[in-house]
């Protein structure tokens, strides 16, 4: 089985790269921007063209949530535009496609967290432009699958974990907000259940699926278990949001239900703090 995974430098990518080496039953190829621009209809159907593709796994996306709010045409051909263009390539070529989505095509404002089959309603661009990437990607064909995920973290790129372990270094205090909840997840998590998910094969029904690390906090809870974990001095404060301003507004509560996932894996997804370990392990 030949998988095409973009988006090969992030997080995810790279997360699927180094577990790729313990699926050496698939054959993998992956694409950064500068080996396939997914925001070109023309290279995405050249590459399909021309290459094997049985399983696509996007896990390119616009992820800057701040500039989002100025930058919405962009953020739109990358997270909406691109996904369609993916998803009619893989229609016309016999493939599948693994779209990963986000937590933040939610309000954050339901107190019970969210399935799969919850309304969405985005508040900012970012979220906006993910869920009509998710949208293309179900509409072009329903066989398709959608992951949304939230608060990833992981020992490659830019993410939550890695900011705190530096500031913390730096500073005696730093300030966190604390209410705003979700679920941290860590990144070869995600991928570990994306290649689950490849290898059930057409027994996982098309759809759209939620993974995260078990267990809910807030950044400043996160935070503090970071410090604690790596035996910092710094201290951590709890502040609002409000206390805090960004360009974007991010959801209070968005806590994501995996029963979905984890019945059609037969799996049960580890809790936060084991994959915080695990990832702190690798950093180390």
């Amino acid at each position: 089985m030949h998988i095409l995974v973009t988006g090969a430098n992030g997080q995810l990518g790279n997360a699927l790269r180094d577990l790729s080496l313990h699926w050496k039953d698939f054959q993998w190829t992956f694409v950064d921007r500068t080996q396939l621009s997914i925001d070109d209809e023309h290279a995405v159907n050249k590459w399909f063209e021309e290459n094997q593709v049985d399983i696509c796994v996007n896990a390119a996306a616009y992820t800057a949530v701040d500039k989002a709010e100025s930058e919405p045409e962009l953020a739109t051909r990358v997270n909406a535009d691109a996904v369609g263009f993916l998803a009619s390539a893989c229609k016309n070529h016999h493939a599948r496609l693994i779209h990963v989505s986000t937590d933040y095509v939610f309000d954050g404002n339901n107190a019970n967290g969210y399935t799969p089959d919850d309304p969405t309603g985005p508040v900012g661009v970012y979220g906006s432009t993910k869920l009509l990437g998710e949208k293309s990607c179900l509409q072009i064909d329903p066989n398709n699958i959608v992951i949304r995920t939230s608060w990833v973290f992981g020992s490659h790129g830019h993410n939550f974990v890695k900011t705190m372990i530096r500031l913390m270094r730096e500073r005696e205090e730093i300030r966190v907000v604390n209410d705003q909840i979700g679920c941290p997840t860590f990144v070869n998590d995600l991928a570990e259940s994306i290649i689950r998910t490849i290898e059930k094969g057409d027994s996982i029904p098309g759809g759209i699926y939620h993974v995260a690390n078990a267990g809910a906090i807030s950044w400043y809870e996160f935070a503090v278990a970071i410090r604690d974990r790596m035996q910092f001095s710094c201290k951590v404060l709890p502040i609002p949001s409000s206390d805090y301003p960004t360009p974007a507004k991010r959801p209070a509560y968005s806590i994501l239900h995996t029963d979905k996932i984890e019945l059609a894996l037969n799996w049960s997804l580890p809790s936060w703090e084991d994959g915080l370990q695990r990832c702190l392990d690798s950093l180390k």
